[in-house]
């Protein structure tokens, strides 16, 4: 035999065995019967710590606000950068141009050919304009080598 037909014997022997049932009695299970999934309920104890002068003072100190420990507060977030004009026209163009056409086609308004023209050579420009503009350097200060900061 070779090791192939091994292992389709018991790949074959695997399958045929599958709806069987387990010859095993539920008194010959591994585990204890408290661990069984129909046992029967376990009363419950609640335990509470008990009082102290720290828990006092600590929830004094939280209700004046004076500790705040363990509330993040993240720091305010840097502002937006300037735009120049060229930028600002290209962002209006890409969101103007499919707006208008939108805006058009709702209301049902019959649109000219040069307004159809102009709207998606406005999207497509400043589409343009603003990928010409991401630029695809190093920001200017990022350093002479340009690697990892430790």
């Amino acid at each position: 035999m070779t090791p192939q037909s091994d292992e389709d014997e018991v790949w074959r022997q695997i399958v045929a065995s599958f709806n069987d049932t387990a010859e095993r009695d539920s008194a010959d299970q591994p585990w204890p019967d408290s661990e069984n999934v129909p046992a029967e309920p376990q009363a419950r104890r609640v335990v509470r710590p008990a009082e102290t002068e720290h828990d006092d003072d600590h929830a004094e100190a939280a209700a004046d606000g004076d500790e705040d420990e363990g509330h993040f507060e993240p720091p305010p977030p840097p502002p937006l950068p300037k735009l120049d004009l060229v930028t600002k026209v290209a962002w209006v163009a890409l969101f103007g141009g499919p707006a208008y056409l939108l805006v058009a086609a709702m209301a049902d308004w019959q649109m000219e050919g040069w307004a159809l023209f102009t709207a998606v050579a406005a999207f497509i420009g400043g589409f343009v304009a603003l990928v010409v503009r991401m630029g695809d350097g190093p920001p200017g200060d990022s350093g002479w080598d340009d690697g990892a900061v430790l």
